[in-house]
């Protein structure tokens, strides 16, 4: 079938469901526009997926486990995007798909109009544009965590979320396990007190450099090569960063920030959205942004690469956060050349959380032991996993329901995240005010 074949069907299915569901919900409820309702998608209907970048993270965490899960799901992969030839034919072999279902322009597969839903996985620098562009096109999006690169772009994300009302998920996936709401739920029963301080740390240690072993890193490649082992390095880079092409900082971009945030940008989220939720912090109007925003640490030990003898990255390899709202704090702290962390906990003036096993447990401060009982929280579901993940931004496109790592919950760790690179790379603290969406130095 062709796609002029395929966009009619598709349209013609979706016209029809859109109208009997008109029969029965409120006039309201629905979309008025004509593009509005050819795009609802019903509480049965298959999900149509699209994809742009298809590395490690694209290929292996959400092409793979979305076909693993397609019937399960009720979704069908058709589309790929990616500005590297060989990454683009490993996705489509998976997916059986045609030639003319793959792109390496963004913007011409979202003029598909059978996309349901694009999942974003490129670097960090293409976070936002991509997203926008997806938003504006009609389509729902998952994107990989960060958010964006800078402060502007995460408002813009964020305005386009909130002015098509189209489902976002932030790829945050530890926003899905259960053991974060459970302590969110202790939290607004009021059985710790008043939350004092959020506490949490995302560590690893590599031999080699976090990220020099992560995923492919073909030397054939770049964009001199022909066929499939060209790369648009223009694109990919963005105006920004050496215009030779640099293998190391194509298939290694987490370390530059010119295209990612390092620890920033890859592996604080891993705690700075699970411990928003858990910490019960507002999303509503004003409330819960940072209002001051503090970080330091230091490339110690990953400094000169081993194989070419040049500086392995401008990224830190050991950093801390320190967040303060209106009545609370936040402290992260992560790590490249040390696996050992803080134990995650919440600590209220009244008692203490604590998360392990299939419960959350709080205990008591001293002064407060007569007053306030230890107990458990239980903690459902699986831990952290893409599955889930994706299971509940799907479900929610189908309900017209709030994802668990929702665009208002990602403005808000996002200014933590921008605001720490900044910190860190500008050696001061910063101010931020939610009003009128300006960061001050303190």
């Amino acid at each position: 079938m062709s796609h002029n074949e395929n966009s009619t069907s598709r349209r013609d299915f979706l016209r029809a469901a859109a109208v009997t569901t008109a029969g029965v919900a409120a006039a309201g409820a629905m979309p008025t526009t004509a593009e509005g309702m050819r795009r609802v998608v019903g509480a049965n209907d298959r999900i149509h997926l699209a994809h742009v970048g298809l590395g490690t993270q694209g290929h292996g965490a959400h092409v793979k486990l979305f076909h693993d899960n397609q019937e399960a799901n009720n979704t069908q992969q058709i589309a790929v995007c990616d500005l590297y030839g060989r990454r683009i034919n490993d996705s489509k072999a998976l997916l059986g798909l045609k030639d003319d279902a793959t792109y390496k322009d963004h913007r011409k597969m979202l003029e598909r109009k059978d996309i349901d839903a694009v999942v974003v996985a490129t670097s960090d620098n293409w976070h936002a544009d991509i997203t926008v562009a997806a938003l504006e096109a009609g389509k729902h999006v998952y994107c990989e965590k960060p958010l964006c690169k800078t402060m502007e772009e995460a408002f813009t994300v964020f305005d386009a979320v909130k002015k098509t009302g189209k489902v976002f998920q932030l790829g945050s996936q530890g926003c899905s396990d259960d053991k974060w709401h459970a302590a969110a739920r202790v939290v607004k029963a009021g059985k710790i007190g008043a939350v004092v301080v959020g506490q949490g740390s995302y560590m690893r240690n590599s031999k080699g450099g976090e990220w020099n072993n992560y995923g492919r890193f073909d030397k054939d490649a770049g964009p001199q090569a022909s066929g499939d082992a060209h790369v648009d390095w223009e694109t990919f880079r963005k105006g920004k960063g050496p215009e030779a092409w640099d293998p190391d900082r194509y298939f290694r971009w987490r370390k530059y920030w010119a295209y990612g945030s390092g620890l920033v940008g890859d592996l604080f989220p891993h705690r700075l959205h699970p411990l928003f939720i858990a910490m019960a912090l507002p999303t509503e109007g004003l409330e819960g942004f940072p209002l001051r925003v503090s970080s330091g640490g230091g490339l110690y030990v990953q400094k000169i690469n081993a194989e070419t003898g040049k500086m392995d990255r401008e990224v830190p390899d050991f950093i801390n956060l320190n967040v303060d709202f209106g009545n609370m704090s936040l402290m992260a702290m992560s790590s490249s050349i040390n696996d050992v962390g803080w134990e995650d906990s919440i600590r209220g003036n009244k008692a203490t959380i604590y998360f392990g096993g299939n419960a959350v447990t709080y205990k008591p401060q001293r002064d407060w032991a007569d007053d306030v009982d230890e107990g458990t929280e239980p903690v459902t579901g699986v831990p952290e996993n893409f599955p889930t993940h994706h299971k509940n931004w799907l479900d929610c496109i189908r309900t017209n329901g709030k994802p668990n790592a929702n665009i208002d919950l990602a403005v808000r760790v996002q200014v933590m995240i921008t605001l720490a690179e900044r910190s860190y790379r500008e050696n001061k603290t910063f101010l931020f005010d939610p009003a009128t969406r300006k960061t001050t130095p303190a």
